[in-house]
């Protein structure tokens, strides 16, 4: 996939900088593209991600947070990163942040958390609870995207800036995009709060209704 191996090549030449290197004109990778194809099932692709170190996230994580959920749901939850909870287990979306999702899908939606697929932008956690940078952002997306690929949602429901910004290229502020719908492809991407926000702002959990009774009418469509 050519975006992983352009991330190969970003990521080498940043190295190179650091070391003080104007100019090369050696090729900063010997990878070949086909070399870097993901692999053919999401089993394959989450041991892949498992052993992962193309970013400096991977030198302080303690779990790789893959994603989880029903591998052939019909909506799909794409967050910023994993938290320092989900760091420790191992899962996406288990602390405040998680309570607050779970109950926006079992209360709202009316189904069970299992029955929706639930993952992240970066699949390592970002110190101090950051924003991942550009960098980690574009090197991990090539995971999402196959998850995609693999689960064939209807719905990716994007929660927060973040998410929403590296998934479309998008830079508009959550605040002004949410609720919208944005087909791609074979699925719809409707942006709306990242639960955390949520947390901080209980004024916006009205909104974010709206917006879950949006995604339960197009579940019935």
């Amino acid at each position: 996939m050519k975006n992983l191996h352009n991330a190969l090549l970003l990521k080498q030449l940043y190295q190179l900088k650091q070391l003080g290197y104007r100019y090369t004109d050696t090729a900063p990778s010997q990878y070949k593209v086909s070399e870097l194809q993901l692999p053919s099932s999401i089993e394959a692709l989450e041991k892949q991600a498992s052993d992962c170190h193309l970013c400096e996230l991977s030198k302080s994580r303690h779990h790789v947070v893959f994603g989880e959920g029903n591998e052939e749901a019909e909506i799909l939850f794409v967050g910023e990163g994993p938290g320092v909870i989900e760091d420790d287990t191992g899962h996406p979306f288990v602390g405040r942040a998680g309570e607050v999702l779970t109950n926006m899908i079992e209360k709202v939606l009316l189904i069970s958390r299992s029955e929706v697929y639930i993952s992240n932008i970066v699949k390592c956690h970002p110190p101090n609870n950051r924003a991942p940078t550009a960098t980690e952002a574009h090197t991990c997306l090539p995971y999402l995207l196959k998850q995609i690929d693999y689960i064939k949602p209807k719905i990716v429901v994007t929660l927060g800036n973040t998410a929403y910004h590296y998934l479309t290229g998008d830079e508009s502020k959550i605040t002004q995009i949410r609720g919208t719908l944005q087909k791609r492809g074979d699925y719809t991407i409707i942006p709306t709060f990242h639960p955390s926000y949520l947390l901080r702002n209980p004024s916006a959990k009205q909104e974010a209704f709206i917006d879950m009774k949006l995604i339960k009418s197009l579940m019935k469509a």
